[in-house]
């Protein structure tokens, strides 16, 4: 395929630079103009390399038309294998660029450029810019180690550096996470890796808590709990709930209730499950006591 390009743009590159001898010969002579030496040598330039620059021109928007068809097939290709979004979305990029940069080198072998001693500036160059842009490099370093080391995938919930939120989108830079208050928490790459990660996965377990009073027949209440969470359509069956006394508090005996939802049904599970707890101890007649004290004013 690039060897048909090239041999295009070489035969629409004699073609013009043809058609420029004629018309150079044919033209009146211009009138005279102020003009500096680099003009000069630029438009002499322009004028004898007339049918190459246009014929590199060629080649690099064919380059960029053929890129993007690559990597659309690319794409293509990748979902029918088993690989996370990010390596799929890596993958296509760098064939993308690779295909781009065959174009361009192309396209300066055309107009004469001397690809050798580009690629020895190129190199010289990187350097610089490497050390002027480490904070970058080392957030896409921090990139590639997420992606292929996986410690978390994209839609799972995961919590570090004090914030937390359900993984949204893995880039080379930077890592997004959707927060439960539905606003975007951004993260570079390069404060990830090396800290503490706690990944929840794609699902969470509650940490409800009710109190009920000393005299309370506490295998009645745990019953009634379970049967509210089988009841609860948010609520997995696998893994089980875990109900079971917590604490003895000063009032009350705390009953803990820990049921595993999924990670968009923790807000709306707590939010159901507090009143229909509420509401079947009231049918019950199960007690929920207030915090009381005891107060004993002695006299002089």
């Amino acid at each position: 395929m690039w060897r048909r390009i090239f041999i295009l743009g070489t035969v629409i590159s004699g073609a013009i630079q043809t058609s420029g001898a004629d018309s150079a010969t044919n033209a009146p002579p211009a009138t005279a103009q102020r003009s500096t030496p680099i003009q000069d040598k630029i438009i002499t330039y322009v004028i004898d390399h007339s049918g190459a620059i246009i014929g590199a021109v060629v080649i690099v928007v064919i380059g960029f038309v053929v890129a993007r068809w690559v990597g659309m097939f690319a794409i293509r290709w990748l979902e029918r294998k088993e690989m996370e979004p990010p390596v799929r979305m890596l993958i296509a990029r760098l064939t993308r660029l690779v295909v781009v940069g065959l174009a361009v080198v192309m396209a300066l072998g055309t107009v004469g450029a001397n690809i050798a001693a580009l690629v020895a500036g190129i190199g010289v160059a990187g350097v610089g810019v490497g050390l002027a842009m480490q904070g970058v490099l080392s957030n896409i370093v921090a990139g590639l180690t997420i992606i292929f080391t996986k410690p978390f995938r994209v839609g799972e919930y995961i919590e570090l550096l004090g914030v937390q939120g359900q993984v949204d989108t893995i880039e080379l830079f930077s890592t997004s996470l959707k927060h439960p208050d539905r606003s975007r928490v951004v993260i570079p790459n390069r404060k990830i890796v090396g800290e503490i990660l706690h990944n929840y996965g794609t699902v969470r377990q509650l940490d409800l808590m009710v109190g009920v009073a000393y005299d309370t027949d506490l295998h009645e209440v745990v019953r009634i709990v379970r049967e509210l969470l089988e009841g609860n359509s948010r609520v997995l069956k696998d893994p089980v709930a875990v109900v079971g006394v917590t604490t003895l508090a000063d009032s009350s005996i705390n009953i803990s209730i820990r049921p595993w939802v999924k990670v968009p049904d923790y807000g709306p599970a707590i939010a159901e499950l507090y009143p229909a707890i509420v509401e079947k101890f009231r049918v019950a007649n199960i007690e929920m006591p207030f915090p009381q004290r005891e107060v004993r004013m002695l006299g002089n």
